[in-house]
Parts: structure tokens; C-alpha cells; sequence
């Protein structure tokens, strides 16, 4: 039976990753820095995403219980801080960095040993990884770094059989989602956890030489054109676009 390990398992976007793994029959394990009460049929534990030790016990916890082996890492733990930045709690600017960032490195590096050989690590990135996004800088920077972390590590790791992916939806139907960025009511609210939790079943489990080479999954038509659009125009164009969708 296949394994998936999921961080921020306890609520929004991680619980609906795990309710998917699990409707399709693998085994899952759910954890997260506040207790995973939602269900008895996943592997539930503590972690905090920015602790090193934390990530490796976690890991070592769940890899105990499916016979050493885990099939895929789903670094999906993160937060949220809006609003200027130069107005910004600078604990809270420091916890979402240690999170979106400290936090996916860290479980990138303790989730190799156990992918090598055919494994796959999936980070959740963002479609403010598009263009930098006002109101949102922090988070917005964290998505660029995961974004080009996975990119890098997809590169590093080929040779050791791992595929690392990330996934880059607008805003979801989640905590995340409840802040003052313009884009969020510009754009709408428009994607179910369910919905980004399919990709990232999609994306775990692709076949096929094209699919498996794919590093970056889009969820809703408009995300994947906005994707396309930035590839294709001038600086200065996707510079007024992201200032017309966020004002």
C-alpha cells in the first residue's frame, strides 16, 4: 500500500489531501504543529515544520509504521501575513518565513533519504509566486522561494529517482484565503481544498514520461492562464497587470 506524509494535515488544504490519499487507498500520515483529531484512519502526529529535529522524528515516527518507506512528501504547511509590509509585525514576518521557507527546506532535506528511488516531494507553492504580489510581500517572496527550490531540487535529486513537484493555486476556500489582498477580491475565492487536493494527487502520481516531467501543476483555468500570460509578456506588462489586480 502506497504512503503519503502530509504536514498542516489538521485543517483546509492538508486535512483535503489526506481525505483524498485516503479515498484512494493509501496509507497517510497526517501531521501538524496543533493535534490531527479528524479522523482515526490516518497516522496522526506533531510536528513543527521548523525544527529540524521535529521533521526528523515525524518522519521517522510515520516511516516506523509503513515498513521504512514513504512514497510521497507533502510539504504543505504555511502561513499568511497581509497587509504593507513596512507596517508588518516583524515576529509575524519571521514566523512565516521560518514557516514558508525554513520549513519547506527543512522538510525537503529530511524527506530525502526516505524518497530515494523512486519517491516524490510535493511543495505547496502559490499563484503569488506569479508576479510579486503588494499587500502580500512576504507570503508572495516565500511562493518564489518554494517555487525555485523545487525547481532546483527537481534538478538535484533526479540522479536519486525523486521527483519534486509544486503546486500554485489562487486563493482557496480556507483560512489562508481570509485576508485583505486585493487579488482575493479582485480574482474571487474561487478553488475548494478539494479541488487543490486532487492536483496534488494528479501530480503524486503521474505516468508517463511527459506527465512525470512536469514540475509545476496549475488547479483552475484562470491560475494556469495568468501562469501562461506572465511566461509570455514583457516585465512591464505583468507589472501592470499585478497592479491592476491588486489595487
Amino acid at each position: 500500500m502506497p504512503s503519503i506524509f502530509i504536514t498542516g494535515a489538521s485543517t483546509g488544504i492538508g486535512r483535503a489531501v489526506a481525505e483524498r490519499f485516503l479515498a484512494a487507498g493509501w496509507t497517510v500520515g497526517a501531521y501538524d504543529i496543533a493535534p490531527v483529531t479528524w479522523s482515526s484512519e490516518v497516522i496522526a502526529g506533531l510536528i513543527d515544520v521548523r525544527d529540524a529535529h521535529s521533521w526528523h522524528a515525524a518522519l521517522a515516527d510515520f516511516a516506523g509504521q509503513v515498513g521504512g518507506r514513504i512514497d510521497v512528501v507533502d510539504n504543505n504547511a504555511g502561513i499568511i501575513v497581509d497587509g504593507p509590509l513596512a507596517a508588518a509585525d516583524a515576529a509575524e514576518v519571521e514566523k512565516l518565513i521560518d514557516t514558508n521557507c525554513l520549513g519547506v527546506t527543512l522538510g525537503a532535506r529530511a524527506a530525502h533519504p526516505y524518497l530515494k528511488g523512486g519517491g516524490t516531494l510535493v511543495n505547496m507553492s502559490s499563484a503569488a509566486a506569479i508576479y510579486g504580489q503588494p499587500g502580500i510581500a512576504a507570503y508572495s517572496a516565500s511562493k518564489f522561494y518554494v517555487s525555485g527550490l523545487t525547481e532546483a531540487l527537481n534538478l538535484e535529486w533526479r540522479g536519486d529517482g525523486i521527483r519534486v513537484v509544486d503546486i500554485t493555486p489562487l486563493w482557496a476556500q480556507m483560512s489562508l484565503a481570509k485576508v485583505g489582498a486585493a487579488t482575493s477580491h479582485r480574482l474571487g475565492v474561487r478553488i475548494s481544498p478539494a479541488q487543490v487536493a486532487e492536483v496534488v494527487f494528479q501530480a503524486a502520481t503521474a505516468e508517463g514520461r511527459w506527465a512525470r516531467g512536469k514540475v509545476h501543476y496549475g488547479v483552475s483555468t484562470l491560475d494556469k492562464s495568468l501562469t501562461l500570460a506572465r511566461k509570455l509578456a514583457p516585465g512591464r506588462v505583468a507589472a501592470f497587470l499585478t497592479r491592476f489586480l491588486a489595487h
